[in-house]
């Protein structure tokens, strides 16, 4: 059983503490973990110029973006509120990259207007309407093309954004057009070409694969007269290891992408989210209830679907360590459990069938590697109030985000309306 004091560097006490000042169900975050996985990638990549901007769709916690923030990174983001989120962590426009299928008029023009660096093309028809936008501003904008480069990856489908048939990004043959669009308008700069595989990716030849097919459209706009091209985007998000997956390492991510990227003489920007954030976070919980029906026992915690998705929405497997006796259960018998949470879904549950230390009422446990996709996803989902986010360096920590109370739910509703509209 992997002890929650090796996996995050902080021991299950401090935890513990967490738990009773703050309560459960809450997210934990550790600093510590998640420079480490920031200078482990900045390191593999020091061969080339390149930037790593955090895929703040991860985890968008303040305290979580000033850590990268004060790294030097900078920040992929898929809509205005997101923006909002990084210029109050201080991130430097020149240093972020928005995209998105569907960006509005009104988000176009506050990030133009914000002076994003990296404003990524996903269709003809939003080009028009950014055209329409610098006008009206009268601002220049530094533009990128996303790319769809057809590269299949194995990943869930739902993650999949890279292949001919995703939503995402303009069709490989529709690309070179799409620039000399672009460099016609005095008011628009191409300045990145880019790409997202998808989510999770365990495997780095899809990388190269990717890699490969934005040099040859490099090859095509330069043929064309179109000499603006700074960097390539090499985004899709690099695999951890949850349970049993075989998680990529930095060097051989740098492998994949960095010879090619380099030899046309291009910048590299990366998009990880997971890989800096996901197993530098917990989601702590505390035993309600146990119950054996229909030949199953259950161990009925406060956490359910609504902190923490990922288990019913993608079948993820997230380790679950007891905070007693150091995570080990001590000498407690281990039997099999499905840990499931309060909420009115049979689909409410955070692991089926596990094996698991015996555990009681009141006790507390951590699930393991939620720093990616878990806050972000929540919702209030049975009028249940979001958890906090607690920011943990070394033994100390503080709260970044307070819980949610039941007044805040109510906020913004009218019970009696006092004025009617009619259409």
């Amino acid at each position: 059983m992997q002890q929650v004091g090796t996996a995050l560097g902080f021991d299950p006490a401090l935890l513990r503490a967490i738990a009773e000042r703050v309560g459960t169900p809450a997210y934990v975050y550790s600093v510590n973990l998640i420079r480490a996985q920031y200078h482990a990638l900045d390191d593999a990549l020091q061969g080339s110029r390149h930037r790593i901007c955090y895929s703040v769709k991860a985890n968008g916690n303040l305290g979580v973006l000033r850590v990268l923030q004060g790294l030097g990174a900078g920040a992929d983001i898929v809509s205005v509120g997101e923006l909002r989120r990084v210029l109050a962590a201080d991130f430097d426009p020149d240093a972020i990259v928005f995209s998105g299928v569907g960006k509005t008029p009104a988000e176009l023009e506050e990030a133009i207007r914000a002076r994003v660096g990296f404003l990524n093309i996903e269709s003809t028809s939003e080009l028009d309407v950014v055209i329409a936008v610098a006008r009206a501003v009268g601002r220049p904008v530094t533009v990128g093309i996303r790319v769809n480069p057809d590269v299949a990856t194995e990943t869930h489908p739902y993650t999949k954004t890279g292949e001919k048939t995703a939503k995402f990004g303009i069709p490989f043959d529709e690309v070179v057009p799409v620039a000399a669009r672009i460099a016609a308008e005095p008011l628009l700069r191409l300045r990145a070409l880019a790409m997202h595989l998808g989510s999770q990716i365990t495997d780095v030849q899809p990388y190269h694969r990717g890699t490969v097919k934005l040099l040859e459209l490099v090859t095509a706009i330069r043929a064309s007269g179109i000499d603006t091209l700074e960097a390539l985007d090499v985004g899709g998000g690099l695999g951890v290891r949850y349970h049993n997956e075989k998680a990529p390492s930095p060097a051989a991510f740098a492998a994949a992408v960095m010879p090619a990227v380099n030899a046309a003489g291009l910048g590299l920007l990366c998009e990880p989210g997971r890989y800096l954030v996901a197993n530098a976070g917990v989601l702590l919980t505390r035993v309600l209830y146990r119950k054996h029906a229909g030949g199953k026992e259950f161990v009925i915690v406060d956490a359910g679907m609504t902190d923490f998705v990922r288990p019913s929405h993608y079948n993820a497997h997230h380790e679950i360590i007891p905070l007693t006796d150091g995570g080990r259960g001590g000498d407690r018998p281990e039997e099999v459990v499905s840990v499931v949470g309060p909420i009115c879904e049979s689909g409410d549950f955070l692991a089926l069938d596990r094996k698991l230390p015996e555990v009681r009422p009141g006790e507390y446990l951590a699930v393991m590697g939620t720093g990616a996709y878990g806050f972000v996803m929540s919702s209030t989902y049975n009028a249940r109030p979001r958890p906090p986010e607690v920011v943990v360096e070394g033994d100390r920590y503080y709260v970044a985000r307070q819980r949610e109370t039941l007044d805040d739910l109510l906020r913004g509703e009218i019970a009696a309306p006092t004025t009617w509209y009619r259409a």
